[in-house]
């Protein structure tokens, strides 16, 4: 089911890459669900997470306040931040997080298409496995993605009412 989903993934992931790739995606269902299930276990599993929709900032101070209050130290973790970058904001990010987190940043678009024309916003995700529906909620309601809007309001409600 839905609320055990990320728990199952993380597992999953570690099962098959068994340390490597250690950057959690905080932002399938929205960085509050994450949070609840990104526990103790979890936080010490991975190397850290990646912040792909939303604040980068407030998702920053969040995340580093999240493991604080696991007992972690944040400057042991990899805060990934990757919405959106240009070299701008990947400079402010440093400056704020810098000491305080091991932060990377992951410039895409704004990297490689430096030539003027506005960038292309191509991403493929998945929307169906085994013909069951699937969603991204995300920290940014316009990244919310789903093929099936009723699947989409079903998740929205799960993950706001039901996985607190």
């Amino acid at each position: 089911p839905i609320q055990r989903s990320q728990k199952a993934w993380f597992e999953l992931w570690d099962d098959v890459y068994r340390g490597r790739l250690g950057i959690a995606l905080s932002d399938t269902l929205g960085t509050p669900a994450f949070l609840r299930d990104f526990d103790l276990s979890n936080a010490k599993r991975f190397d850290g997470a990646r912040q792909d929709s939303g604040d980068p900032f407030e998702w920053g101070e969040t995340f580093i306040a999240h493991l604080q209050s696991l007992g972690i130290d944040p400057r042991t973790k990899t805060a990934v931040f990757s919405d959106s970058l240009d070299d701008e904001k990947a400079a402010a990010l440093w400056r704020r997080f810098g000491q305080r987190i091991r932060p990377q940043f992951g410039i895409g678009t704004y990297l490689s298409n430096d030539l003027g024309p506005k960038p292309i916003s191509n991403v493929i995700k998945l929307v169906r496995v085994g013909g069951y529906p699937v969603c991204k909620l995300g920290d940014d309601p316009a990244k919310a993605q789903a093929d099936d809007d009723e699947y989409l309001r079903y998740v929205r409600h799960l993950v706001t009412n039901v996985m607190r």
